[in-house]
C-alpha cells in the first residue's frame, strides 16, 4: 500500500451513512480516496475501510456517519 493511502486511511474517523463509490477501475488512488472522502464529508460522514477491506478497491470502502 502507498504511504499516502495509508495516510488518508489512517486520518479518516468512524461514523454511519453507508454509501457506494467507485470508479471506472474500481482501483483506491489517490483520487478516488479524496473524492470518495470529500462527498463523504459533504453529508456529515467519514471515509473507513470495511472489516476484511482490499484497501486498493474503492468498493472496500464506506461512509459513515452520525
Amino acid at each position: 500500500m502507498k504511504p499516502a493511502i495509508a495516510l488518508m486511511i489512517l486520518a479518516i474517523g468512524l461514523g454511519a451513512c453507508e454509501t457506494g463509490m467507485t470508479n471506472a477501475a474500481g482501483t483506491a488512488d489517490y483520487d478516488a480516496l479524496k473524492r470518495a472522502t470529500d462527498d463523504c464529508k459533504a453529508k456529515g460522514g467519514s471515509l473507513v475501510l470495511k472489516d476484511q477491506g482490499d484497501a486498493q478497491r474503492i468498493d472496500a470502502y464506506v461512509c459513515k456517519g452520525t
